[in-house]
């Protein structure tokens, strides 16, 4: 009987468990399209496939494919629901009507804030990676935008009516390039207290008296010697990642824009296309952060180093627009070693310009500081990206003005203090 009730015991013991049915969720699509949009965010469109997201959600990418039949369709959907969401936030009740203009505004700001919030993790796809859309698609999404930056151009010329329509747009742009920062850096706060925070630098920005527009800034263009092959590479580089999204150009792309005979002689001075990137990405950086230091012992006061350094980083971008824009859009590209470096470096800026922001707005907590300096310098990559260089309605004074008016939190330029 012993024996026999042990040979039960073992054979229990050994048998296979039960099959565990896992439900499946019913917000699944939901699911999907919030963890593939994180995704695209921080690898980029190129960098991510349907496997990574299926591995991401713990699930087979049979049961993806279920879903969505294609990579594209995914980002399709999330790119085309962001653009959605932002048309459907500056769509104001009937009731609404009968407000003042500046009411409207802040309502319409309001939404827009709760909507950069809610997908700040899905921010980056709109931002940066809305440029491998279809053609019939990337209509559509334009379509989105544009009545979101008509809504807010209309609305700034009921509470500002001296303005021109130009620099209407200017602080329109300004306005969204605030809300879509977050979506960039992970600097976090309570929800209450971040909105509050987006809310009146957008204030700021929608009250701000831009200087009269100037003239087409005229940069001089330097001729790069023939001989200095490493430097052209480089140049042409980004140039062509500016043009095409980094994924889409080859090393014999590169090697022909500089005038290289084959791709092989590009691996002389770079062992591979991601360190192209990050030689031109640690150079800009690098001169960034060197800045503080001079500006620093130059100023007597917290509000005039930054302002200098404002300046500085104004006229940097200014003078290399394609390398400012890639470098936000492509540095997940960049080697792994490297885009540690190159993060670092970021982060210690970052630090020192919030610590010269509490120096003048001692009323801000560090890391209020830093989202307020995370999104001045995004203003300069926004605005740049729409208006260009040679645009005198946004001119090098009034990006710089605009990017004072985020940080400092005043809509007109008061002299340093």
């Amino acid at each position: 009987m012993g024996v026999q009730e042990s040979r039960v015991v073992d054979k229990a013991v050994g048998a296979t468990p039960p099959r565990v049915i896992r439900k499946r969720p019913r917000n699944r699509r939901a699911q999907i399209a919030a963890v593939s949009a994180e995704a695209f965010g921080a690898l980029g469109y190129h960098g991510v496939s349907m496997e990574d997201i299926a591995s991401r959600l713990d699930i087979t990418s049979t049961a993806l494919y279920r879903h969505y039949p294609s990579k594209y369709a995914l980002f399709r959907a999330e790119a085309l629901r962001l653009g959605s969401l932002s048309e459907q936030a500056v769509r104001l009740p009937d009731a609404a009507g009968d407000l003042p203009a500046e009411r409207r505004l802040e309502q319409v700001l309001d939404a827009l804030i709760a909507g950069s919030i809610a997908n700040r993790r899905s921010a980056a796809v709109l931002r940066w990676q809305r440029r491998y859309l279809e053609d019939a698609d990337a209509a559509v999404l334009a379509e989105q935008l544009s009545t979101v930056n008509a809504v807010l151009m209309s609305l700034l010329a009921e509470t500002e009516p001296t303005p021109s329509t130009g620099d209407r747009a200017v602080l329109a742009a300004a306005l969204l390039s605030v809300l879509s920062s977050i979506g960039d850096h992970h600097v976090s706060m309570p929800v209450r207290a971040l909105a509050a925070l987006l809310g009146t630098a957008c204030h700021a920005v929608a009250h701000c008296a831009l200087p009269p527009p100037g003239g087409a800034d005229t940069l001089a263009v330097t001729e790069i010697p023939l001989t200095f092959k490493h430097e052209l590479l480089l140049v042409r580089a980004i140039e062509l990642f500016h043009q095409r999204g980094y994924p889409n150009v080859s090393v014999e792309d590169i090697a022909t824009a500089a005038g290289l005979p084959a791709s092989s002689a590009v691996y002389r001075f770079y062992r591979s296309k991601g360190d192209i990137l990050a030689a031109a990405f640690r150079r800009a950086a690098d001169r960034v952060s060197a800045a503080i230091g001079p500006a620093i012992a130059a100023a007597d006061t917290p509000e005039q180093a930054l302002n200098t350094l404002i300046e500085l980083y104004v006229a940097s971008a200014f003078a290399e627009r394609e390398l400012t824009f890639v470098y936000y859009a492509e540095i997940g590209n960049v080697p792994p070693d490297e885009r540690t470096v190159l993060r670092n470096i970021q982060r210690l800026t970052i630090d020192e310009w919030a610590r010269l922001l509490v120096g003048v707005r001692p009323e801000l907590s560090a890391v209020q500081a830093r989202l307020l300096v995370h999104a001045a310098l995004a203003l300069v990559v926004d605005l740049g990206q729409r208006f260009g260089s040679e645009d005198p309605v946004c001119s090098r004074p009034r990006v710089v003005h605009l990017m004072q008016a985020v940080l400092f939190g005043r809509a007109e330029a008061d002299p340093p203090r």
